[in-house]
Order: C-alpha cells, then sequence, then structure tokens
C-alpha cells in the first residue's frame, strides 16, 4: 500500500509533510518548519514519529529538528554534501541512491540550485515526489547558491520522472507565481483555468500544494523554457533552454 501522506502547514507559508506506513504504524516527517504545528498533527492522528528527511540547510526546513528528535527519538537523513551544515544525521544520503523507509524505496535526487546540496525524496510506490525549494508549484526557488545552470538541469531531472506523480513542494507561493507565470504566458488555456482553481481554492483557505507534475509541465514557466512557442513570446527564438531560463528567473527575481 502507498504511503499516507499529509499537508501540515507550518509558520506563515511552509509546508511539511507526514508519511504514515498504514501497515506498520510508523511515520515520517519531510522537513521540520515548526516542531510544534507538526507535533499538534501527530498527536491528533495518534502518530509517533520515527524518521525525519531534510531537502536543505535552511532554517525555515529545519528548526524544529532538535525538539521533535528529542521528543520522538526519530532518524534524520539528509544529504552528505549538506551535512556540515545541517543538524546531525544517522543518514547521509548522496544523489542517486535509494533507501528503504518501512518498506518503501526512496530515491534521492541532488536539485542543487536553490541551494547547493538540496536534495528531492522520490517515492515511486507512492506516486510522490518532495521537491522542497527546487521545484515549487508553479515555480522554482530563488538561485541562493547555485547557477541557472545548475538549477535548469536539476528542473530537467524532475521533468523526466513520470507526469502523473504528485509534486510537494515547500510553501504556498502558488497565487504569487501565478501572477508571474501568466506575465510569461498571457495566452495558455492550462495556466488560466489553473489560475481560476488556485483563487478559489486560497479564498477558502486550502492548499495548493502538491501539484500533478502534468500541471506543471503545462503551465509552469520554469519547466517550459524548452519551448519554440515560450522562446517567441520572449524574443528569445532559437535561443538555448538554460538562457531561456535565465531569463525567467531574472523576471521573476524582480516581478
Amino acid at each position: 500500500m502507498p504511503l499516507e501522506i499529509v499537508t501540515v502547514p507550518c509558520l506563515s507559508d511552509n509546508y511539511a509533510f507526514l508519511l504514515h506506513d498504514t501497515e506498520s504504524g510508523q511515520t515520517a516527517l519531510v522537513d521540520a518548519p515548526d516542531a510544534d504545528a507538526i507535533t499538534a498533527e501527530l498527536t491528533a492522528r495518534g502518530w509517533t514519529l520515527d524518521e525525519i528527511l531534510l531537502t536543505h540547510h535552511h532554517w525555515d526546513h529545519i528548526d524544529g529538528v532538535a525538539p521533535l528528535r528529542e521528543a520522538y527519538g526519530a532518524k534524520v537523513t539528509g544529504a552528505a554534501a549538506d551535512a556540515h551544515r545541517l543538524p546531525k544525521l544517522d543518514r547521509a544520503v548522496n544523489d542517486g541512491e535509494s533507501f528503504d523507509l518501512f518498506g518503501h524505496e526512496v530515491q534521492v535526487l541532488d536539485v542543487s540550485g536553490h541551494t547547493i546540496g538540496h536534495i528531492a525524496f522520490y517515492i515511486p510506490g507512492s506516486n510522490a515526489v518532495f521537491t522542497a525549494d527546487s521545484l515549487m508549484a508553479l515555480g522554482c526557488g530563488r538561485l541562493f547558491e547555485g547557477t541557472p545552470a545548475q538549477m535548469w538541469e536539476s528542473l530537467s531531472k524532475l521533468m523526466r520522472l513520470p507526469a502523473d506523480i504528485l509534486v510537494y513542494s515547500g510553501h504556498e507561493y502558488t497565487q504569487s507565481n501565478a501572477a508571474f507565470a501568466l506575465t510569461i504566458e498571457p495566452d495558455n488555456p492550462a495556466l488560466k483555468s489553473r489560475i481560476a482553481q488556485i483563487d478559489s481554492a486560497r479564498g477558502t483557505g486550502k492548499a495548493t500544494v502538491p501539484s500533478a507534475m502534468q500541471l506543471e509541465l503545462d503551465t509552469n514557466p520554469f519547466l517550459r523554457a524548452h519551448l519554440p512557442k515560450v522562446k517567441e513570446l520572449l524574443g528569445m527564438a532559437g535561443a538555448e533552454p538554460v538562457e531561456v531560463f535565465t531569463e525567467i528567473r531574472k523576471r521573476k527575481d524582480s516581478f
């Protein structure tokens, strides 16, 4: 059976995710922005916490680790390349490796760009990828440490995953990302339809995460830098995809 996945709103706009194996009763967490919110969700469901999976070192993804580890004795997994600035790791992983999580295969993908050493966790059996601040709903993370070429490579890697998987990203930025996406492709019908759905969801306080990979492929401007029609809209016909991605990221940074 696939893992039961619960989205946990944290801080002002972060998301953490609980991954519960119904057969064993074990639970893992992807990123730990806020121990109180996560503990409240665990308590409400009668779950304990066995594992914490970390995507990158930014404070709003790791600040809850210490109290959660103390309360539950959870083991922590993170990137070996980022171990020097993550909480102490019980399992250090590298790009291309897989590990077992309660009988479920987890594949590790290096998705550097937002930070160097940022990883994503792909769980094929649960049809889910946890991308945090690399691929985001209708966006991608700001390049604090990596280069546009690194981020484009990371996004291209994620784009090769099955189109029907769900993308669990780290923030509720979708509405602002949508406003920007419309400046790149104002006549994209899939984008217009998605924006209506986003506005409806946010109007009732519902999360827009996760999102389907196919929906990202159809509407996310950062995943569309290789398409001739997007190049033409930007006045960059014939440009390499990484050049187009660089221009889109530059525009978003000043949007």
